[in-house]
């Protein structure tokens, strides 16, 4: 099932989406981040889909599709999961999964532009992930699998380069306002049987730049799970991000950054396509 946060009117909903592309709602108006809140309640989205024909629907046509969460309570994203990716930083292949955080206010639109803080950074860069959104609660003993994935959707951790490498921290390049658009959808985890064998792809103005399979990650998603919820709580809407094959900017020769009017495309096979536009900002 394809679930999708958008704008209707004046309205922000949770709906599903069906094979015709008609929005069936499954949260009325009145909370800016409606699946948030059907996932928060074990119940909640059962009965949302349940009772969704009785509510109404429209057209995705006459919709507009935001990120498909808006403030998630926590992004956990994975850095050298890939191992080509890995070989072209020439550094070490991790042990275990390497982690950082992403603020949640850099969540942005499947659609919306990427803007550049050019007073801040001028190496901007892609990075396609398939990410998971937590859909039950977790304790922090390194539990978590596959059972406490709700869905699946694309990101793009995108990344100031300049900023990443003079801090030695990966968070505050990574997590300028728009620096993580998500979606189009959530593709719940039954629609998605095997998610360690998935295409995923970037392109720049139409030419592909990265292109792999999540079959090459170093370390699969149950592996994450386990890392990411040895010490951290786990909860529901949670986005873990997890790594990014090889052919971003930064290692090509000569490096390749992202420029004002760009358009960076990032897709997972089965799972949907981000297109979003490149804006410098002062």
């Amino acid at each position: 099932m394809r679930l999708a946060r958008v704008m209707i009117g004046t309205d922000v909903v949770a709906v599903s989406v069906d094979e015709t592309e008609t929005c069936h709602v499954l949260a009325p108006g009145g909370s800016l981040d409606p699946l948030q809140v059907l996932l928060s309640d074990p119940r909640g989205l059962t009965r949302a889909v349940a009772w969704a024909e009785l509510v109404g629907s429209f057209p995705l046509s006459e919709a507009s599709l935001l990120a498909p969460l808006y403030r998630p309570g926590k992004i956990i994203a994975v850095g050298l999961n890939y191992v080509d990716h890995t070989a072209e930083t020439g550094l070490a292949t991790p042990m275990s999964p390497l982690t950082f955080a992403k603020y949640p206010s850099s969540v942005t639109g499947p659609y919306d532009a990427i803007v550049v803080p050019t007073a801040e950074t001028s190496q901007v860069d892609y990075e396609g992930e398939l990410a998971l959104v937590v859909g039950t609660a977790c304790p922090p003993d390194g539990s978590a699998t596959l059972e406490n994935v709700a869905a699946f959707t694309v990101a793009n951790d995108v990344s100031a380069r300049d900023v990443q490498f003079r801090d030695q921290q990966w968070t505050r390049g990574k997590s300028f306002d728009t620096f993580t658009p998500l979606g189009p959808w959530l593709l719940t985890a039954d629609a998605v049987p095997n998610p360690g064998d998935l295409h995923i792809w970037t392109r720049v103005n139409g030419e592909r730049l990265q292109d792999d399979s999540t079959g090459s990650m170093i370390f699969d998603i149950a592996a994450i799970l386990a890392h990411v919820s040895s010490g951290t709580s786990l909860e529901p809407g949670d986005v873990v991000l997890t790594g990014t094959p090889s052919g971003v900017g930064a290692f090509r020769v000569p490096p390749r950054f992202l420029d004002d009017g760009d358009v960076v495309e990032v897709g997972v096979d089965g799972i949907g396509v981000l297109r979003n536009p490149v804006r410098f900002s002062n």
